[in-house]
């Protein structure tokens, strides 16, 4: 790594650094600000609810929060101070009680308040008063401040379990929000205008951001309702754990982007991206969507001994899991049969129900 000697106006949102200029050692690195994954996603604005969080400089917290899968829109302001109209130099003198905040609109269907906090939490020090990162001062201190009463528990359920991880106090603010006034223009997604700003913030804590698939909106239909609605293979297959002829399938050697759900139930199990070619003639995934999706039995069928994989809601067969896999992906190859899946495509699939998962699908 190598550093360069530079003379700068230190950063806005560093304290004492208003209208100072020092001489200073930095590393000549830019921030890897990650791609975002809500784009490209057409919300219901009507299903939107809200959080305010304060952690440090908003620059960062902005830009982190807009970034979490599910979330709609997050700007940077003022939040819970004691004047109307505040500019950043009030704030910034410490006396009008605001905290730079930051304001997040979020799909609850894609992504629940719980997972927010979560993410608050690992860009923050929790057990700091009046400081974050560099930052030092009130208007830098960490706060949640919300609006719904009903969030109030899992607030406070999620600070218990925080708590937990440190011997210090939390003293992370819980509060109602009194009021919040947006920064100025200048604030507003200032690290995608300036990549090389100031930012306290890790944003590798979004790789490999989780998805929650909710089990119960799965639910596996009657006998007779399975009869009706599944092909004969799919009914054998899925229902009387049968095996179909290997290359018999459509999805064997199929390279489309979507998702694959289970045919009986729709609950999501396989994304496209995690299929690859294995030469076995069924389709053939490195792992499923979340583990939680597929369950595992001991087949000791054929004289073999084997592990089984079955759809969580449905029960169904899907095939075997081998060791066999790529292993710079884990080293497994999911061997599924493709008369077990229902494949959903891409564009299709914020129309039937699966966009919370678009993101997964590169």
């Amino acid at each position: 790594m190598s550093f360069v000697v530079i003379r700068i106006v230190l950063s806005s949102c560093m304290k004492g650094k208003l209208n100072a200029v020092a001489s200073v050692s930095v590393k000549e690195d830019k921030i890897m600000i990650p791609d975002n994954p809500n784009i490209n996603i057409k919300y219901d604005t009507s299903k939107l609810k809200e959080i305010w969080f304060a952690g440090g400089c908003f620059w960062g917290v902005e830009t982190y929060m807009s970034r979490i899968y599910g979330v709609y829109d997050v700007t940077s302001g003022y939040a819970n101070g004691n004047i109307e109209n505040p500019s950043y130099k009030e704030v910034s003198s410490g006396k009008t009680g605001y905290s730079e905040a930051v304001h997040v609109r979020y799909d609850p269907d894609r992504v629940e308040l719980k997972t927010l906090l979560l993410h608050l939490f690992k860009i923050i020090n929790p057990t700091e008063r009046d400081k974050q990162g560099n930052d030092v001062g009130s208007q830098y201190r960490s706060g949640i401040y919300y609006k719904d009463e009903s969030d109030r528990a899992i607030i406070e359920e999620v600070v218990a379990l925080e708590q937990k991880k440190y011997t210090k106090a939390i003293q992370t603010e819980v509060v109602p929000l009194k009021n919040y006034y947006l920064a100025e223009d200048y604030h507003q997604d200032y690290l995608d205008k300036n990549p090389g700003g100031y930012c306290h913030i890790d944003f590798s804590h979004l790789n490999n951001q989780s998805v929650s698939i909710d089990p119960q909106k799965y639910e596996k239909p009657s006998e007779d309702v399975l009869k009706r609605t599944l092909t004969d293979i799919e009914y054998r297959v899925t229902q009387k754990s049968e095996t179909e002829y290997a290359y018999s399938n459509e999805y064997w050697n199929s390279n489309k982007k979507g998702i694959y759900v289970d045919v009986a139930t729709g609950e999501p199990l396989f994304a496209s991206t995690d299929k690859f070619e294995s030469g076995c003639g069924w389709p053939s995934f490195t792992k499923p969507i979340v583990p939680e999706v597929v369950t595992y039995e001991e087949d000791k069928t054929y004289n073999m001994i084997r592990t089984e994989v079955k759809s969580r809601s449905g029960d169904s067969h899907l095939g075997h899991v081998f060791e066999d896999g790529p292993k710079e992906e884990g080293g497994l190859r999911f061997c599924i049969n493709g008369a077990s899946l229902k494949f959903v495509p891409f564009d299709q699939m914020e129309q039937a129900g699966y966009g919370f998962l678009k993101h997964l699908v590169k």
